[in-house]
């Protein structure tokens, strides 16, 4: 077993892992944080995107022991219990970009992360191309790229970022 400490949307989290324990099993079996979701193992859809050090990552091929001594940003994180929702989950919620929902806590971490890298202003062709490694089996897309665009432009204007 390996011990690490890390911090988890804010708060302190000491635990000791299997060093082969996935980042995405530590999240959803340890802390019971299931926003992530598994729908691949293999880092071909992007449901499991959270943040380490503030930088998008598939947690289903980090290693628990990896996010030691970082800190770990997931779903349940952007917004505060009781507290409005992100403005990219409220772009999502506004703009329809979501059906059945396993894809979007994933694209709407990489979203977050696509603002933080590239600015408030993207163009549809921008948000395409970042969202290459996340996949959506029920959307064409359109609405999903509609809400990205909306939830950074509306992140200019928020004190949450």
């Amino acid at each position: 077993m390996a011990k690490i400490s890390l911090i988890v949307n804010g708060n302190p989290v000491t635990a000791n892992v299997d060093p082969r324990t996935l980042l995405v099993q530590f999240l959803r079996e340890n802390l019971r944080l299931t926003g992530t979701h598994v729908g691949c193992d293999t880092s071909q859809c992007g449901a499991c995107v959270v943040h380490l050090d503030g930088k998008a990552v598939k947690s289903c091929t980090t290693l628990a022991v990896m996010a030691d001594g970082h800190e770990v940003t997931t779903i349940e994180g952007l917004a505060a219990d009781g507290a409005p929702l992100h403005p990219m989950q409220e772009a999502f919620r506004e703009h329809h970009g979501l059906q059945c929902g396993f894809c979007t806590p994933g694209m709407i971490m990489t979203a977050v992360d696509m603002v933080h890298r590239k600015g408030h202003d993207l163009s549809d062709e921008t948000i395409r191309e970042e969202l290459e490694g996340n996949l959506c089996r029920c959307t064409g897309y359109q609405n999903i790229v509609v809400s990205i665009a909306a939830g950074a432009k509306a992140m200019a204007n928020s004190d949450r970022s």
